[in-house]
């Protein structure tokens, strides 16, 4: 572990700057009080006072090789010596043996990619493309969702966090989401919504299957409760899709990398969308960078077409060059198997945590990336806090985050959701670590238990 040199003066100018002059993202301004961050090395980050932070979270999902990876280091400071930026029109090593990589990992004939600053983008891209290449212009995506804060990828955006925007960008249809938990059908058996196809039949059959152009989803929901879809689920969306010629679109953003098991999320069923997205776990937000990925036909449909799509700092080099370092640490450290086997230990110790506290209603996830739903009773799964709760709605679950961060465990919540995604080189040490405190902290979501 690196040195940690406390500077609590220099930690509270940090601070009071930080909440004087930065514009923070999804916060009430006057109501933030954030981390002076000084440091990080693996799993862990620390303040100026030198207290260290178990990040079960990987900060926003990100940070999947961990913090301050030597490898990963390394290659932005190669880099940095060799060429720090130049435009997209030029041809590059760190973005051509990027590319190529992708080729190599992602599934199926998947074998051209489009970069881009990170996953909003990646999925503005992704629509465009879509819309171009079907000549139609409907896009139907999921009410639990979450793609991005542009234009584009805001509407596509289920969650609440598209109120603001709306209106929003035109042809965005909603369909409902697999959560067995809490099915909007139900659930009967069989589960129009929950086995994919029939829901998505019928809002073809309202919205004419010749308008629409993609079907886009996050593979395995994130931020809104990481929902992984039932088996046969993605199977039955893709066959829809394939039978009307509409784009299958997935966001794995936040799911891709190794973060379930997988490579990539759809590997755990054997999917090969039209179109993947991607960031966040590319490198680990190292640089900003994400992509869309795309399968030959559209390939070799574009080839000879004006794409009209670009950004200013598409592969850039310091971004890809980490990228590159990054996969080659996945594949000679074994992280993606890595995280498959650690994967199996978090779900036999959270179900133990769940046994031990019934205001655990369920416990779901692969891989690295699991959700512990809260409910008041277990009979009528009455969430804990209400959907969209903010300020004294939502005060169980912000209590239990902040008591567990007085003792060092960094938690990402959301609503009645405890996301656990911690860096998929975790370690079996660190995770009893976060799962001790955890386990005290979900004391007080008890209390509000009412079964």
């Amino acid at each position: 572990m690196a040195t940690i040199e406390t500077n609590p003066k220099l930690g509270q100018q940090v601070r009071d700057d930080a909440k004087r002059y930065v514009l923070h993202s999804w916060s009430v301004q006057n109501a933030i009080d954030p981390i002076p961050v000084a440091g990080a090395e693996g799993r862990y980050f620390w303040d100026y006072d030198g207290k260290r932070y178990l990040d079960f979270a990987s900060q926003l999902v990100n940070v999947s090789i961990g913090h301050q990876h030597p490898r990963l280091v390394a290659a932005i400071k190669e880099q940095a010596e060799k060429l720090c930026t130049i435009g997209p029109p030029m041809a590059t090593e760190p973005r051509s043996t990027l590319a190529r990589l992708l080729a190599e990992i992602t599934p199926g004939d998947i074998s051209m990619a489009f970069f881009t600053n990170g996953g909003a983008e990646a999925n503005e891209n992704a629509i465009k493309l879509a819309r171009w290449y079907t000549g139609r212009h409907k896009v139907i995506a999921r009410y639990r969702s979450y793609h991005g804060a542009t234009a584009g990828a805001i509407t596509l955006t289920g969650d609440p966090r598209r109120w603001p925007a709306e209106p929003g960008i035109p042809g965005v249809v909603r369909m409902l989401d697999p959560y067995t938990y809490r099915c909007p059908a139900g659930h009967p058996d069989p589960c129009p919504v929950c086995t994919g196809a029939p829901h998505l039949e019928e809002i073809l059959q309202y919205e004419g299957p010749h308008t629409v152009a993609a079907v886009i989803l996050e593979t395995v929901t994130g931020t809104n409760g990481i929902i992984v879809p039932p088996d046969g689920y993605l199977e039955s969306i893709r066959e829809v899709c394939d039978r009307y010629g509409i784009v299958l679109i997935a966001d794995e953003v936040m799911a891709g990398f190794g973060r379930t098991g997988k490579w990539f999320a759809v590997d755990n069923w054997g999917v090969v969308p039209d179109i993947i997205t991607m960031a966040k776990g590319i490198n680990s937000g190292y640089v900003p960078l994400g992509a869309m990925a795309v399968r030959e036909p559209i390939a070799e449909w574009v080839r000879d077409k004006f794409f009209a799509g670009g950004l200013t700092y598409s592969g850039h080099p310091l971004a890809c060059a980490v990228a590159v370092a990054s996969i080659e640490a996945f594949r000679e450290e074994g992280i993606v198997e890595h995280a498959a086997a650690m994967g199996e230990v978090f779900r036999e110790k959270l179900h133990a945590l769940a046994e031990r506290h019934p205001s655990i209603g369920e416990v779901r996830g692969l891989g690295c990336f699991w959700g512990l739903e809260l409910v008041r009773n277990r009979e009528t799964r009455e969430p804990l806090v209400p959907f969209n709760a903010g300020g004294e709605a939502a005060a169980p679950v912000t209590r239990l985050a902040k008591a567990a961060l007085e003792r060092g465990l960094y938690l990402m919540t959301h609503w009645n959701v405890i996301m656990i995604c911690p860096p998929l080189t975790i370690t079996h040490e660190e995770l009893e670590e976060g799962l001790t405190i955890l386990d005290d902290a979900l004391a007080i979501a008890d209390e509000y238990y009412l079964g």
